[in-house]
């Protein structure tokens, strides 16, 4: 399989992603495709030719061996990886339809264009990137049940004792390398866990801020409906009318009998 050509056309999405996308896509490719193509294929490359059980009984190790690995590591992991990477490929198809119908609006509509930026998780690409993290969490979390019933846990034992027909007998059946298989198990689902974490955190990120930008446009827009039903009225007078109704400045020291006689002189003054 060519992981560089699917990491070369995965390696778009980022600019679309947020922050946990791109820890997600980090992880992916370096914990998990890394790990997979240079070192857990060779790990496994022995696990039928070095499965020993002590009989002679043609078939016996067929039987014991299909029944103790029903599903190979290798391919239920690769068909792991293919499936939780696809369903990032909906938001490059998506964005690749809005740029093309761009492309078409402006060539109808005059050189206007019908989105402002085509990559923008704005109107229905918001929701298929959320999508895209559902499924992508969702096929995580299957393979990681598939290979927990399958194998009744993440534990390779070193001895196995088959019962199966043609076996005369109950066998012991030994793996090769049994810990470092167990050790390779566990941080394949480990890593899966975190990427389902990244998707959980993505997630929340994208629906909290999904919430805050509708709250936003909510309290604006009852901010503009108020101004616009609510006259805003003086709470206190003009000054200049105050000024108007009394332009004698009067000195709050003055005594009652001095202001009496200044009005006196006043009246008198205008008669």
């Amino acid at each position: 399989m060519n992981w560089s050509a699917l990491e070369a056309l995965l390696s778009g999405v980022n600019k679309y992603s947020t922050v946990f996308g791109r820890v997600w896509l980090s992880m992916v490719f370096v914990f998990r495709v890394m790990v997979f193509v240079v070192a857990a294929q060779r790990v496994w490359g022995d696990d039928s030719k070095d499965f020993v059980c002590n009989t002679a009984q043609p078939g016996c190790n067929n039987v014991c061996y299909d029944h103790i690995f029903p599903i190979s590591h290798i391919r239920l992991w690769a068909l792991q990886l293919i499936f939780v990477t696809c369903p990032s490929l909906m938001v490059v198809g998506h964005v690749k339809y809005r740029e093309k119908k761009d492309m078409q609006y402006t060539a109808s509509h005059k050189g206007a264009h019908l989105y402002a930026n085509p990559g923008k998780k704005r109107g229905g690409l918001w929701w298929t990137y959320l999508v895209s993290l559902i499924f992508k969490a969702s096929f995580d979390a299957g393979f990681l049940y598939i290979l927990y019933h399958v194998y009744e846990g993440y534990d390779l034992p070193r001895l196995y004792k088959c019962t199966l027909a043609p076996c005369p007998n109950t066998v012991d059946c030994y793996i090769s390398r049994p810990t470092e298989k167990k050790i390779f198990t566990l941080f394949m689902v480990v890593s899966s866990a975190i990427c389902i974490l990244m998707c959980i955190c993505e997630m929340i990120y994208l629906i909290c801020k999904r919430i805050k930008k509708l709250l936003k446009k909510k309290i604006d827009a009852d901010r503009r409906v108020f101004a616009e039903t609510h006259e805003m009225a003086p709470l206190a007078a003009p000054r200049s009318r105050i000024r108007a109704k009394s332009p004698m400045r009067v000195d709050p020291t003055i005594s009652i009998q001095n202001l009496a006689n200044i009005q006196a002189e006043e009246v008198a003054e205008k008669k």
